[in-house]
């Protein structure tokens, strides 16, 4: 039990500190000049997108000390999301039906490089991770389908990182790398959530995807079938839904 809660801890501090870290280079540098990383918020303030790299380097070091295959998964959501963050940025077009609708008429948006490349990473991690076909598959839909919902809260200062708390929580309660999984997305949300919540920064589609499929790693490395199967409906339902998800995030106080 102790070395377990040692783990676990250690999980959580390594991701804080390196989000923390990422955050605060990436603030004092702007790479490529801060007009690069400056987005207007809900409220019309500018504020700027480097929470969201930090998050998702974070989140993908703690999660690959667990399992090298789900750091991929993470790294590559966030890197889908950071395309969308910077190519997406004036297309206002939103959630996966806008997006299929415009493939279907032969355009590829940013959304659906984004769609497509975090819902193929789910699936190649998902059957990394597990062993029988039905519950590879579901792996990948809990993967894909948990970096899509935290996308979906993040619609309001300090909603996904809160809901990453929320989420995560209960998997320090469970044996083995869901624990660790889920306290390496937990540790990277948490440090950088009161600049998210001082609207100082914010994650973006980069950090918001990362620490989603974090969350998504960390379920299935702590379900069985049952669980996977349950998680896999409420996220699909999400997505149907995922105005109304969005919405109601929007009325949380």
């Amino acid at each position: 039990m102790i070395t377990r809660a040692r783990r676990t801890g250690s999980s959580f501090a390594l991701a804080a500190a390196l989000a923390r870290t990422g955050l605060t280079a990436l603030r004092a540098t702007a790479p490529g000049g801060r007009e690069r990383w400056e987005r207007k918020n809900h409220a019309g303030r500018t504020v700027g997108l480097y929470a969201g790299p930090a998050c998702a380097l974070a989140a993908a070091v703690g999660t690959a000390r667990v399992r090298p295959a789900a750091g991929v998964a993470v790294l590559v959501a966030g890197a889908c999301g950071a395309y969308d963050d910077m190519v997406g940025a004036e297309d206002p077009r939103r959630g996966f039906r806008a997006h299929l609708s415009a493939l279907r008429g032969g355009e590829v948006t940013s959304g659906t490089v984004k769609l497509l490349g975090i819902s193929a990473a789910g699936l190649a991690v998902g059957a990394v991770l597990r062993e029988r076909p039905l519950d590879k598959v579901l792996a990948g839909v809990v993967i894909a389908g948990a970096a899509h919902f935290v996308n979906l809260v993040d619609v309001r200062p300090g909603r996904a990182g809160a809901v990453v708390l929320v989420l995560g929580a209960p998997g320090l309660l469970r044996k083995g790398p869901g624990a660790e999984t889920a306290a390496a997305a937990m540790g990277a949300a948490a440090a950088v959530l009161p600049d998210d919540l001082g609207e100082r920064t914010m994650l973006g589609d980069t950090g918001a995807h990362a620490l989603g499929a974090a969350l998504g790693v960390a379920v299935v490395a702590g379900n069985g079938r049952a669980g996977l199967a349950a998680h896999a409906v409420a996220l699909v339902a999400a997505a149907v839904c995922g105005g109304k998800v969005s919405q109601a995030a929007r009325s949380l106080v």
